[in-house]
């Protein structure tokens, strides 16, 4: 496992912060929501990237709104560029800090808790910060090659 508890040390170049309810709904604007800043930051989306920060936002979100929900209480979505553009930062918080992430692998006939499996697959680095009220779970990404006029 590839968990770590850190805070961000350099202000990002680019960064968006959304809040959205904590519904299924919300759960799938978070990953469109996704989708078209990276388009508009230079990471089409059909590139590997795009791809990779759709299913993180996916897997993240969705834990929020089923695990992290608090009735009235939203959920917030920030994706930020590094200043020197080499990663992608995302992170998803919600109300519930009482909570602590679990692996399903050692249910493998279960249906829940694959998708902290699937963020430590696709991202370099993944976390959980607590908050005040809550918690904020986080993964990076390296942009890597195939930035769109790179």
């Amino acid at each position: 496992m590839n968990a770590e508890i850190s805070t961000p040390t350099s202000t990002p170049s680019a960064e968006l912060t959304q809040r959205l309810s904590s519904t299924p709904r919300g759960a799938r604007l978070a990953r469109r929501l996704t989708a078209q800043q990276l388009q508009a930051w230079g990471f089409p989306h059909d590139s590997d990237l795009n791809d990779t920060a759709q299913h993180v936002v996916a897997e993240l979100a969705a834990n929020a709104v089923t695990h992290g929900r608090v009735p009235g209480r939203d959920f917030e979505l920030r994706l930020s560029l590094s200043p020197d553009e080499e990663t992608l930062r995302i992170e998803v918080s919600d109300a519930r800090g009482d909570r602590e992430l679990r692996f399903a692998v050692d249910e493998p006939d279960g249906e829940r808790g694959r998708g902290l499996v699937l963020v430590t697959l696709l991202a370099a680095a993944w976390g959980v910060t607590q908050r005040a009220v809550g918690k904020t779970v986080w993964a990076e990404l390296p942009l890597g090659p195939g930035r769109h006029g790179s």
